[in-house]
């Protein structure tokens, strides 16, 4: 976890926001005092669930998957 002055998250938010969906959490200080934390997202539970139970049906899929397949299975439990 990092600190960073406000300043310096205003200036930057858009890397933050980048650096933060790749699972870091920020500290937003302002002169010294810490004033908001800047944290990922947590999953959707069942989202997650529904995906993980799709993975684990047999005969859902036959033949070869494709990349775009695997891709949205990937994604699926993500917001």
């Amino acid at each position: 976890m990092r600190e960073i002055q406000a300043s310096e998250a205003k200036t930057h938010f858009p890397k933050l926001l980048d650096a933060v969906e790749r699972g870091e959490t920020f500290i937003i200080t302002r002169h010294g005092r810490a004033v908001a934390r800047l944290t990922p997202e947590a999953p959707d539970r069942a989202k997650v669930a529904r995906a993980l139970e799709n993975l684990r049906k047999p005969g859902k899929q036959t033949g070869k998957i494709t990349a775009e397949e695997l891709l949205a299975w990937r994604d699926e439990g993500r917001s």
